[in-house]
């Protein structure tokens, strides 16, 4: 079954020339930004390895990669509110230049605990770049230094997010519509 034909996919919310356009600008701005310096971009898995692999190609400074895979979901639409780390950085923080890479902020919860549990390890500077911000439903004022996109409080897939595993590979960002797995 294609996409175009499957029920459980809504409208389009960021197609993909939207998606190409933003995650070059931010790039472009991220270079100004770090000029002169290294960055490490710590991808949080899985949802952000669509963005973080366009976002690293197109930025113009130095950069290295770290993983970390952290969950607060499951395999539901809806938060736990209880963030665990699956998987650990392998890299040494400190004196580094930090910029997390996030797929989406909903609650704020999983993002504020990683902001708190990274700065404790003596990076030289910790930022975020969100591709997406669900907007209103953050529990606390997130520092943010790059917003992709801010959308409704949807349940969205593609370009990395996901339902139980699919729609990851989808090249834009859709309204997930479909009965909860």
């Amino acid at each position: 079954m294609g996409w175009k034909n499957d029920p459980s996919l809504g409208k389009v919310v960021i197609d993909e020339k939207q998606l190409n356009e933003r995650v070059q600008q931010l790039a472009a701005q991220i270079s100004i930004d770090y000029s002169g310096k290294s960055v490490l971009l710590i991808g949080v898995l899985k949802g952000a390895i669509m963005f973080i692999s366009d976002l690293a190609r197109a930025i113009t400074v130095p950069v290295e990669f770290d993983f970390m895979a952290v969950s607060s979901y499951g395999s539901s639409t809806k938060t736990s509110g209880v963030v665990r780390i699956i998987k650990d950085l392998d890299a040494d923080l400190s004196g580094k230049h930090v910029l997390i890479v996030e797929d989406i902020v909903d609650s704020g919860l999983t993002l504020s605990y990683l902001m708190r549990n990274l700065s404790q390890r003596g990076p030289a500077s910790l930022g975020v770049v969100a591709l997406l911000v669900k907007v209103g439903i953050q529990y606390a004022p997130l520092d943010l230094k790059y917003v992709g996109f801010e959308i409704p409080p949807e349940f969205v897939v593609g370009y990395g997010l996901d339902v139980s595993e699919r729609y990851r590979n989808l090249p834009y960002i859709a309204e997930y519509i479909g009965s909860e797995e």
